[in-house]
């Protein structure tokens, strides 16, 4: 458990640094048990769930501060154009955030962490919205 650094150091590691590799494959796969419960967002994603979940799991390593395999693999994240095929109206949207929130928990994410997590999964999935 991370405890607040009283010269800041734990404040300059990165998320990746602080919660290591292992929580967001915990976090991607509790997120996409979640989906799979999802009947309002279930059908936006393929039959297998092993490939989205890869995907996620590289992409949030690299965004939140380790190594760049997804884009390596993927080429660059292009979010808005990956998801323009899906209508993401505010009822998709709120349903993606809830699964996103209880995957962190499922995972044990800790605070801060989790807060600052969160606050770009609601603006990311707010800015994906296209209905």
């Amino acid at each position: 458990m991370t405890h607040p650094d009283p010269h800041g150091v734990e404040e300059e590691r990165s998320i990746y640094e602080r919660l290591g590799s292992e929580k967001f494959w915990l976090i991607s796969r509790a997120f996409y048990a979640r989906i799979e419960a999802a009947s309002d967002l279930r059908h936006m994603f393929p039959q297998s769930l092993e490939e989205p979940i890869r995907n996620q799991a590289e992409f949030l390593i690299q965004y939140f501060g380790g190594p760049q395999d997804y884009s390596l693999r993927k080429g660059h994240p292009r979010l808005r154009m990956r998801h323009a095929n899906f209508r993401i109206g505010l009822n998709e949207r709120n349903s993606w955030v809830a699964c996103m929130r209880g995957a962190l928990v499922d995972a044990g994410i800790p605070e801060p962490e989790q807060a600052v997590m969160m606050k770009y999964f609601e603006h990311t999935a707010t800015f994906l919205m296209n209905d």
